[in-house]
């Protein structure tokens, strides 16, 4: 077991309830959508699991051990992360973004002057040749496409070489073409480097096209939990029309009527 979450609960200073009691299990190799809304507590998830969000109760365990500030810089060497805005330092290259995903286990003096081994140049070009943009390695990153700034984004991510891949709505602002080629370069980097991949995203058509599993989150709750195989457009969508509808009350309780 990769990944082992028990009864995760988060409240916010607001009063926002964030995550409900969220158990989930995850296994090495499978590739995990979470699907929901907005407002359904991915996000809260994601960041509770590397460590960006500070759960109120509940347990992560990761590797077999239970993540806490003692664990965090392991868990956070074994793990990538994509962000929806991208998150790049935009008067950076392509290549010193990239880069940056190995200041977690760099020497920190010679990371701060962006001084890498010519190893760890040599693994950031290879990243940006396996996204397909190597010939924009020194090219600035506010130059850069928005599908472009996503795949330095993931060659950020997986030049750590980690064994679990976070990534957050990675194709919510960009067009349909784009998206499933994001999505289908997540995919692909997960099976060629054997990374399991927990994805975020609101959009049914492609948590259908590229999980092995989709978990539903709904008011902070998960409402179900299948193989991808097993699940139509139509219970997704039922899904999402109980939560329009407040199908799905306040307290993580369930209406009458609502799909089963």
């Amino acid at each position: 077991m990769l990944l082992d979450i028990q009864d995760l609960r988060k409240t916010f200073d607001d009063g926002t309830r964030a995550l409900r009691g969220v158990d989930l299990s995850v296994q090495d190799g499978e590739f995990v959508v979470i699907l929901g809304p907005s407002g359904s507590g991915k996000t809260t998830l994601l960041r509770s699991i590397n460590g960006l969000v500070g759960p109120d109760a509940g347990e992560v365990r990761f590797c077999d051990r239970i993540v806490s500030s003692s664990t965090l810089p392991d868990l956070r060497r074994k793990t990538g992360m994509v962000f929806q805005d991208f998150n790049l330092v935009n008067n950076l290259s392509s290549l010193n973004n990239v880069l940056t995903g190995l200041l977690d286990s760099s020497n920190k003096f010679m990371s701060i002057f962006y001084l890498f081994s010519r190893a760890q140049k040599l693994r950031a070009l290879d990243c940006l040749k396996r996204v397909g943009l190597l010939d924009k390695a020194y090219t600035r990153a506010d130059q850069l496409s928005g599908g472009q700034k996503q795949r330095v984004g993931i060659a950020r991510a997986i030049v750590k070489r980690p064994v679990l891949l976070l990534a957050d709505e990675p194709v919510a602002s960009l067009d349909p073409m784009i998206a499933y080629s994001i999505m289908s370069l997540l995919r692909d980097v997960g099976n060629e480097f054997g990374i399991t991949v927990i994805c975020n995203l609101h959009q049914v058509d492609l948590a259908l096209k590229f999980s092995d599993r989709i978990v539903g989150l709904s008011g902070g709750r998960i409402v179900f939990d299948a193989a991808t195989r097993e699940v139509d457009d139509a219970y997704i969508r039922n899904i999402y029309r109980g939560h329009d509808r407040g199908l799905f009350f306040e307290d993580g309780g369930e209406a009458d009527g609502s799909p089963q």
